[in-house]
């Protein structure tokens, strides 16, 4: 999804709820330099982890949009990383 105050798309590293990140979310904390499919457009694009102040933001947005996210935060102990992800020249 697309952050509706910014220019970041926002993925939710929520693996199902599941007690472990999902391998894709170890893979971006390793290397944050992706290419990000949206539609019909393809580019390059850099992947952050979400800070607390913009995941507090952002995650009534995400469980509004998608509201399994409500659920799968309640079954987990672990913190779920929100990734903002942006093109070269956009700012988050």
């Amino acid at each position: 999804m697309r952050d509706p105050d910014g220019e970041a798309y926002v993925l939710t590293a929520s693996n199902a709820g599941a007690d472990r990140h999902p391998a894709w979310y170890l893979n971006l904390a390793a290397d944050p330099a992706v290419t990000l499919q949206v539609g019909a457009e393809t580019f390059a694009a850099t992947a952050r982890r979400a800070t607390p102040a913009e995941a507090e933001r952002l995650w009534p947005v995400v469980v509004t949009a998608m509201p399994s996210y409500a659920g799968y935060r309640e079954a987990t102990d672990r913190e779920i990383p929100l990734v903002l992800v942006t093109a070269p020249g956009e700012v988050t």
